[in-house]
């Protein structure tokens, strides 16, 4: 190894680099050798029960199912903040939609319902029937939404943003006749699967509340598949032209545009593209809980999702995916529980506090890591560290090299 002390003060790559240049110095195949056993661990922890993880006061199945459509947010809503850089405050509008547009088709209370006599839609298949209606009008949604508004940025922004989430709420509240106001629509249809004597409604009913394979843990399951799913298409995208102008836009909007990149155009893209995952996990969200009530479509829920990309790493699918799980499992962690190691505590009421507790946090992260939990690995600063090695070794070669002496 070398002395020189310019050449040792090269930037050094951390243990994220080190994984990273590993995972992608391997095969498609050899990934997916490796990624897969890690899937099925991680679809297998609410049958493994870890003591370590399972939760006291509330099923664990169901936290982990919450988490899947959480992580189906978060990944959305990454396309919009982390990936084009665009302030979202108004997310959980999109979310509404879906989950409402799901309901209006299957819930019997609804004026609209396609299950009953006469309609279109079979009870069994009503909610898998109704999952891509859910993604088109929601992005329909976002389309329509973006085409005035993306040409606002920063605060301005994030404001329409915002009052395009309390208009959808208040919709909800105010057109009793369609969507039961504050009454809600229940009933909302969900996959007949696994209809047996012993769960005659199938195994997602809500009904199945047994202690292991209870209803929970088959929403989980579907929200890994939805998940991978999505992970493929926005990783995709990501490494095509299109996340490339996510990016140039995201760093410099002016820049880009001057550079010749179209930036409205992708940028309408993003909002659709991230309206459809969100109106993804709120058809989820219709069919496992099976009752919309406009009251948790409110501006709280959809700063806690934006609080869920930040805090795992803006940008970072893996990153925002963690982010999810600390805003759903903490809380849950929590409940019910009177010690931790010996030391009482009351876990209810700390688990009473977690906005107060997310927001220390997201405080801590912006003076201390910035950047989130996961950062996201720039690219340019990766092949900067390479190129700044390479100049390096070549100038303590040459330093080095014998010199011919010429007669």
């Amino acid at each position: 190894m070398s002395s020189n002390p310019s050449f040792d003060a090269r930037p050094k790559a951390g243990v994220g680099d080190s994984f990273r240049s590993w995972w992608n110095a391997q095969s498609r195949p050899m990934q997916w050798l490796f990624g897969v056993p890690f899937i099925l661990l991680i679809a297998l922890l609410p049958i493994l029960n870890v003591p370590v993880l399972t939760t006291v006061g509330t099923n664990f199945g169901g936290v982990m199912a919450q988490f899947g459509m959480y992580a189906l947010i978060a990944i959305g809503l990454n396309v919009v903040v982390g990936q084009a850089g665009l302030l979202d405050l108004g997310y959980v509008g999109f979310y509404a939609v879906g989950a409402y547009t799901v309901a209006l088709l299957t819930s019997p209370n609804s004026p609209w319902n396609q299950t009953g006599p006469g309609g279109w839609l079979s009870s069994d298949w009503a909610w898998l029937a109704c999952l891509p209606i859910a993604i088109c009008i929601t992005a329909l949604s976002g389309l329509l939404l973006g085409s005035p508004t993306l040409r606002l940025r920063g605060d301005y922004l994030a404001i329409v943003t915002l009052g395009f989430g309390e208009i959808v709420r208040l919709l909800a509240d105010n057109l009793e006749e369609i969507t039961g106001g504050g009454r809600g629509l229940s009933q909302v249809a969900y996959p007949r699967f696994g209809t047996t004597e012993e769960f005659p409604l199938g195994v997602f009913s809500a009904g199945n509340v047994g202690k292991t394979l209870n209803s929970g843990v088959w929403w989980y399951w579907l929200s890994i598949v939805l998940i991978i799913i999505v992970l493929l298409f926005v990783g995709n995208l990501e490494r095509s032209r299109v996340g490339r102008a996510w990016v140039a836009i995201r760093e410099d909007e002016d820049a880009a545009e001057i550079m010749g990149v179209p930036t409205f155009k992708f940028k309408l893209w993003a909002f659709t593209i991230g309206a459809a995952i969100g109106g993804l996990s709120g058809a989820l969200y219709a069919g496992q809980v099976q009752f919309v009530v406009p009251t948790n479509f409110n501006v709280v829920n959809s700063v806690l999702f934006l609080c869920a990309v930040v805090l795992g790493g803006q940008g970072n699918k893996l990153g925002v995916i963690l982010g999810a799980f600390i805003i759903v499992y903490l809380p849950n962690f929590f409940l019910g529980r009177t010690e931790i190691l010996g030391i009482p505590i009351d876990g209810d009421s700390i688990a009473e506090y977690k906005y107060f507790f997310f927001g220390l946090a997201l405080m801590v992260l912006m003076i201390f890591r910035p950047q989130g939990l996961l950062p996201v690995r720039q690219k340019l600063l990766t092949y900067g560290r390479e190129l700044f090695v390479a100049a390096r070794r070549r100038q303590h070669d040459e330093a080095n090299a014998p010199v011919e002496v010429t007669k």
